[in-house]
């Protein structure tokens, strides 16, 4: 990969021309243009003319080639050559080279093209390691922080910037993990619990309980049905039957405000037994309990038809809850400022291509009957975009999830937009 550098004996003794390796140009995102530059046998010559030079032979490395190319970028800009604009690969300090960066997440299907590599960060050689939101938490506040870029439960950021002064990582307006959660309140079948007000003064058991789906849950209960987070005895389980599939729970999911009843169940009972053995009226589950995904005929969901009530849910309000954003360490950040605009890119480029696949192909793929019908409802209701990604699409939800944590007394203050997000970001949308 050596690059090779002669003069020419027609050019004034001042000029160079430098012949660059096409994929070596192609990685450093630079098109140039105009008179002297030509393209043949996968190489590109440029001819510029350079301050003398001593020692200008063939075989100079990538680190000479890269001071050779300043030097020329200096003198071409003077004769209208060089582009307006870079890609974001040239504004590294080391641009000849990708940057390495390590990635963590869920393998889902809208970023399954960054998972298999299909979708790559511009300038980045990056590493996609799969792994659980409570693992992918603990790391980044009290852990190694091992990962560059990392999916992370939006409420334990929040907790962890408003109360514990956590700056090491900034958010980017991606949201891989999102859910209606109507579907989340669980009740005996033979129970007296029929609907939300039933619910006051009764005891309602839940896998830790400043979670960013329990935080959700409960401002969907106070706000749509008037049952306060105070008028409920809540119950936290020794156990979570989802805890293979969600990790460990982070501190900032163990959050425990004042002014609540607070118990904790009975050692070794997870959190279905507690509903199944009549410890508690009521279960609040970010996934499904272990009793209802078996067919337990003893437990169902409060809500029958969950699925009308979310989307009459999402007519009436527009909100689409997030439960997971995309973080990025702020050091990395500092070493290549282009990287949270680029990371927004590609996780837009990737969740494109699965909705092309989804229209294309998902009907075939998929082993539910009616997926075509049902991408084709989902989009006469929510749109063609139906999980977008940036600011101004999720303001309505991001602003109500601010609000619930603060009046549920987890935050210590009312969050904003502007404070969590990086500010290259807060313009960034993608479309459909």
């Amino acid at each position: 990969d050596s690059l090779r550098c002669a003069r020419l004996s027609p050019l004034p003794s001042s000029a160079v021309r430098i012949e660059i390796p096409l994929n070596d140009w192609a990685r450093l995102g630079v098109l140039f243009t105009g008179q002297g530059a030509s393209a043949a046998g996968g190489r590109i010559s440029v001819c510029a003319p350079l301050p003398p030079m001593r020692g200008l032979d063939v075989g100079h490395s990538r680190r000479r080639f890269l001071q050779i190319g300043a030097l020329a970028g200096a003198a071409w800009a003077g004769r209208g050559m060089l582009p307006a604009k870079a890609t974001a690969a040239s504004g590294d300090a080391e641009a000849g080279d990708q940057v390495r960066i390590k990635m963590a997440g869920y393998n889902l299907d809208r970023v399954a093209g960054l998972v298999d590599g299909r979708v790559e960060l511009k300038g980045c050689k990056s590493e996609f390691e799969i792994a659980k939101i409570g693992d992918m938490n603990t790391d980044v506040f009290s852990g190694a922080q091992s990962r560059d870029i990392t999916e992370i439960g939006l409420s334990p950021f929040m907790l962890a910037y408003a109360n514990e002064a956590f700056r090491d990582y900034t958010l980017i307006p991606v949201f891989p993990v999102r859910l209606f959660r109507h579907k989340s309140i669980f009740i005996r079948t033979k129970g007296s619990i029929r609907e939300p007000k039933d619910l006051r003064g009764r005891r309602v058991a839940t896998p830790g309980y400043s979670s960013t789906s329990l935080t959700w849950i409960r401002g969907i209960v106070q706000h749509q049905y008037g049952v306060r987070p105070d008028e409920i005895e809540w119950v936290v389980s020794s156990k979570d039957s989802s805890a293979a599939e969600a990790g460990k729970i982070s501190k900032q999911e163990s959050l425990i405000p004042d002014g609540l009843t607070v118990s904790r169940g009975p050692a070794g009972k997870d959190e279905s037994e507690l509903l199944l053995d009549g410890d508690v009226d009521a279960l609040f589950h970010a996934a499904e309990p272990r009793a209802y995904s078996a067919g337990d005929p003893r437990i169902q969901r409060m809500f029958p038809d969950s699925r009308k009530t979310e989307q009459d849910y999402f007519e009436k309000t527009g909100i689409f809850p997030i439960m997971h954003a995309v973080a990025i360490k702020k050091s990395t950040i500092k070493a290549h400022p282009w990287l949270p605009e680029v990371t927004f890119q590609a996780y837009a480029r990737a969740k494109k291509m699965n909705y092309e696949r989804m229209t294309k192909l998902g009907w075939v793929e998929n082993s539910l009957p009616w997926f075509a019908q049902e991408l084709e409802e989902t989009r006469r209701l929510m749109g063609a975009n139906f999980w977008p990604y940036g600011i101004e699409s999720n303001r309505k939800a991001l602003e109500a999830l601010f609000q619930y944590s603060h009046e549920q007394g987890l935050a210590a203050k009312k969050l904003t937009v502007e404070e969590l997000f990086h500010p290259a970001t807060l313009k960034l949308e993608d479309v459909a």
